[in-house]
């Protein structure tokens, strides 16, 4: 299922509203995977859509397991995201407002992969190395990782 390609065929590039979910996935050193888009070649959490009827875990899992290849467990709610900079223009054309639900982990198995069309890369960064050329949506949860917030946050 795709529901996002689905919608498209029937508005085109105009403003859709989704509910992306997301993992920061923490490894044994405490730092943090993000993922280099192929798109605008951005640093960002990694996940996707919700597709209907799934849940935002369930919804994670899958994007991880897609775009990374690796199968999370133990997903904590980190954050629940909304504002002006999650509306996305993407290089492509197609307008996006997303809610974004983020989870963390430290607990995943498999081997990570930069195959999915999607990703140019993967790699793990402690607090300190956040790159600076962050997807803007993406911004604030990994931003709040590296400032050490450990309460959920909803804004």
């Amino acid at each position: 299922m795709n529901y996002i390609s689905d919608i498209r065929k029937k508005i085109g590039q105009g403003l859709v509203m989704t509910v992306g979910c997301g993992v920061l996935i923490e490894n044994e050193k405490g730092q943090v995977l993000l993922q280099k888009r192929s798109d605008t070649g951005e640093w960002c959490v990694p996940g996707g859509a919700l597709e209907p009827m799934e849940t935002y875990r369930e919804a994670a899992a899958r994007e991880i397991r897609e775009e990374v290849g690796i199968e999370v467990s133990e997903l904590k709610l980190f954050g629940i995201y909304s504002g002006e900079d999650r509306l996305i223009h993407y290089p492509n054309g197609d307008v996006v407002y997303s809610l974004s639900v983020i989870f963390t982990t430290g607990s995943y198995t498999g081997e990570i992969s930069d195959t999915d069309s999607e990703v140019l890369e993967h790699r793990f960064f402690d607090r300190e190395s956040i790159p600076k050329e962050l997807f803007r949506p993406d911004a604030r949860p990994i931003l709040d990782w590296a400032e050490g917030t450990d309460t959920v946050k909803a804004e």
